[in-house]
């Protein structure tokens, strides 16, 4: 029979909720602590690729190239054990690596500072208003993205001692012929030519961006009040871009510090650079020590780690004089 207080007009009697499993709360909190870990730690996750790589291929040479800069290891010898700072004491009476030092610095300079100048110059025209605008900066980067052995070919046959382009047309204007490999200046420069033609797009490229990063506003004010062009340029975009100038002095200067490919292939891939080594820098002396020839292994990472500290300082006083140079040029 039919429930008679029960109708079917009648609403549904309230049932109290299933209680949860305790194995259901378990499962609740493990997950909920995993997503406290998740968030935590993904962030470090996502970046620990890179320290993996730093830490294998930067951190580890360095650190072992200090600890055999302290040794007496060759490749012939072996390790004949802990010799203290004697490496670095042969290495300061060590002629041939004050010269490759020399030669190091003066590229270095040669080549560093019109290369910058040029690159802002460049970028400055590259910001203004021009037909097939668009394919000048592209064109800029070109010479980066060539291989640099077929830059030091090219350029071997326009230096070339007898039959170069330039030692032609030195010739056609009634000048007398460049020893380019016999001269220390003449080396330097024709280095520093191939250095600037491979990195003057490259500086520009990324001095152009930091230009479209200036406010026009400030153009057309200082052009209401008279400001020529070449004032604009050297009162605002370059006191406003001075970040931009000294990251790219310190890369600069570490890339400088470390030239090895161009000199060696202007050489003809001889490592001692010329016959009275006038432009062997001093990566191509560590590497002659170190693999070419006599294997010492100590002595070439007490180079090594010279080389090192040399580069923090001159990045780290390049830092302050291009500062305080554009400081200057505000007041």
């Amino acid at each position: 029979m039919p429930d008679p207080v029960r109708t079917a007009e009648s609403p549904p009697r309230a049932t109290a909720p299933p209680a949860q499993p305790k194995r259901s709360r378990r499962t609740a909190r493990r997950a909920g602590r995993f997503g406290q870990f998740d968030t935590k730690a993904s962030p470090y996750l996502y970046i620990a690729p890179f320290f993996v790589l730093f830490g294998l291929f930067g951190l580890f040479p360095l650190i072992y190239t200090a600890y055999v800069s302290f040794r007496d290891w060759t490749l012939t010898g072996g390790d004949n054990g802990f010799v203290g700072l004697a490496n670095y004491s042969e290495m300061l009476s060590d002629d041939r690596f004050w010269n490759a030092l020399f030669n190091t610095f003066g590229i270095f300079i040669v080549a560093t500072v019109p290369q910058l100048l040029l690159a802002l110059l460049l970028a400055n025209w590259l910001n203004k208003k021009l037909r097939f605008r668009t394919a000048f900066r592209m064109g800029i980067l070109l010479p980066n993205i060539t291989s640099v052995a077929a830059v030091g070919i090219v350029f071997g046959f326009i230096f070339a001692d007898r039959f170069g382009l330039l030692t032609w047309l030195l010739d056609v204007v009634g000048l007398d012929p460049i020893e380019w490999r016999n001269s220390r200046p003449a080396a330097w420069t024709a280095i520093s030519i191939m250095v600037d033609w491979r990195w003057i797009g490259y500086n520009s490229l990324i001095y152009l961006g930091a230009m479209q990063a200036i406010p026009k506003d400030i153009y057309e004010s200082a052009s209401l009040d008279g400001a020529s062009p070449s004032r604009q340029f050297w009162r605002l975009t370059v006191p406003l871009i001075q970040p931009t100038i000294v990251f790219t002095a310190i890369i600069s200067t570490i890339g400088g510090m470390q030239l090895f490919t161009e000199p060696l292939l202007f050489g003809y891939g001889r490592i001692q650079g010329g016959a009275l080594n006038e432009f062997q820098t001093i990566a191509m002396y560590i590497y002659e020590r170190t693999f070419d020839s006599n294997y010492d292994y100590g002595y070439g990472s007490a180079m090594s780690w010279t080389l090192f500290l040399v580069i923090i300082l001159f990045a780290l006083g390049n830092f302050l004089a291009v500062r305080r140079s554009l400081r200057g040029s505000t007041k």
